[in-house]
């Protein structure tokens, strides 16, 4: 079961859908953790085309769900192969402008007032959790992020005995914030994440062949008229926003 409140989240509409923009204005849903990313390469192309780009940031699940609804989207990328093959079986996605933007890592973060290396055994994080604690992570069932944690936490042997100490979030961005702000003292977010938010402190890194590997696949939404995106398709995949990526600590395939 999932919470209630994000249950009410994912059924919102996704911000920014306005039904009259402009018939050249390019309409992009992104992984929330590629916003800093995103909006560079947006601002990147909309000065070289003249081309409008509007980004929508969410956790993977609740953007495919609004593709699935009709939400008048160009280009959909997501943090995990998951949710684009979701919407691929529905043919709601172009299979052949389909390719991979990116790579990520998994990191264990707490506020930035705590600097020592945390070892990833459960006697080390109970203590850093305290009695009250809770590790907070996107959410398990349907968030990309969740459930490259949850999968990394299994491999480890930590799963049962954290189980019942975490909170859950609606996306990655969303429980970073938990922990910036001092109301959680520990998460997993992507390296990439930690990197941009300087009110916390990476503890500790979870092994990559602990989980799938984590990819942000890219496609252009098959209602969408090719001609739209095929500009900015081609810009993602060259080598200015590799070089962007590397640069954020994306791992570039």
């Amino acid at each position: 079961m999932k919470p209630w409140w994000l249950l009410i989240l994912l059924a919102l509409p996704a911000p920014g859908l306005a039904s009259d923009r402009a018939g050249d204005e390019l309409l992009v849903f992104a992984a929330a953790s590629l916003q800093e990313a995103m909006d560079e390469a947006g601002a990147s192309w909309q000065a070289r085309s003249g081309q409008r780009v509007r980004v929508s940031y969410a956790g993977s699940a609740a953007l495919a769900r609004q593709v699935e609804r009709g939400a008048p989207v160009d280009v959909f990328v997501s943090a995990d192969a998951v949710w684009m093959n979701y919407l691929q079986a529905r043919g709601l996605v172009d299979p052949g402008s389909r390719f991979d933007l990116a790579g990520n890592s998994l990191v264990l973060v707490a506020p930035q007032d705590r600097s020592l290396a945390l070892a990833l055994e459960p006697a080390a994080l109970a203590a850093a959790l305290g009695a009250r604690g809770r590790l907070v992570v996107a959410d398990t069932g349907s968030v990309p992020a969740g459930r490259y944690a949850r999968q990394s936490l299994r491999t480890l042997g930590l799963w049962e005995g954290l189980q019942g100490r975490l909170a859950e979030t609606d996306s990655v961005r969303a429980a970073l914030a938990f922990v910036a702000r001092g109301e959680a003292p520990l998460g997993i977010v992507y390296a990439t994440d930690a990197r941009v938010e300087p009110r916390v402190v990476v503890v500790a890194r979870l092994p990559a062949g602990s989980h799938d590997t984590v990819r942000y696949p890219a496609a252009r939404a098959s209602a969408a008229p090719s001609s739209r995106s095929a500009g900015f398709l081609a810009f993602l995949r060259g080598d200015e926003m590799r070089d962007a990526l590397r640069a954020r600590g994306f791992l570039v395939p």
